[in-house]
């Protein structure tokens, strides 16, 4: 009895353990990369979420004008480009993909309304859907329910004077609490892996200056009616498992 007794007592230990763990890095996650500037600056899409109840700012300096960079957003897809972070964790929860190291011009002409899915399997999160496209200089992607977004993921490329430019992820949500909180960290870790693998391609394809000659001239197509109208819950469980 006591050894059960002492066997709870580590186990309840390890989860106040984490729950304090996370408490005190969580500020330091939330904007991890991103000035003061940036966090108080008003990007493209944060009116359609106005208030949320979570708000992160990640972001990266990338060595490379915003054309190098918005191509790689552009062809993010789990069944496209991939999400640039860590295929062996993405491997492990059974979401396998391929992260791209060349723009392909045939994922490039993404559309309002597209989805862009986080897991190529049938059990999988509910893709996000294209909300917003600003060419090199944003993409807004997010969840809706009842018409209405409550979910959004930003991607601002903002040109600097010395001829880099900052990428800034960020995300603004009304879902949080339960299992978000015991995801956040691993939220962080693949999204830090994403900004830094889009930083290693879009660096890689100014040094070679080849971009005009992939993206030519897309024919352009009819913008997608696509609507989100799977259960959140059901979203929410499986999102958490695919990013932690």
């Amino acid at each position: 009895m006591k050894k059960y007794l002492k066997t709870i007592g580590i186990l309840a230990g390890l989860v106040v353990l984490t729950i304090v763990a996370i408490a005190l890095l969580t500020p330091w996650m939330d904007r991890w990369g991103a000035t003061d500037e940036e966090i108080a600056a008003t990007f493209p899409g944060d009116e359609l979420v106005p208030a949320p109840a979570s708000f992160v700012n990640r972001a990266i300096t990338i060595a490379a004008a915003p054309e190098y960079i918005y191509p790689w957003i552009v062809q993010l897809d789990a069944t496209r480009g991939g999400w640039y972070s860590y295929t062996w964790l993405e491997s492990m929860l059974n979401c396998p993909m391929v992260n791209a190291d060349r723009i392909q011009p045939e994922w490039q002409n993404l559309q309002i309304g597209d989805e862009v899915k986080m897991c190529a399997g049938e059990f999988a999160p509910p893709p996000y859907i294209v909300a917003q496209l600003h060419p090199n200089q944003a993409i807004v992607m997010g969840h809706q329910e009842k018409s209405e977004w409550v979910d959004l993921y930003q991607f601002v490329i903002v040109p600097q004077a010395d001829g880099t430019s900052r990428l800034i992820l960020r995300t603004r949500t009304m879902m949080v609490g339960g299992i978000w909180t015991v995801m956040h960290p691993g939220a962080f870790l693949m999204e830090r892996g994403m900004l830094y693998g889009i930083k290693e391609r879009a660096e890689r394809l100014a040094r070679t200056g080849s971009l005009p000659l992939l993206l030519e001239v897309i024919p352009p197509r009819r913008s997608s009616s696509r609507s989100t109208k799977r259960s959140l819950i059901f979203g929410s469980c499986l999102k958490a498992s695919i990013w932690m």
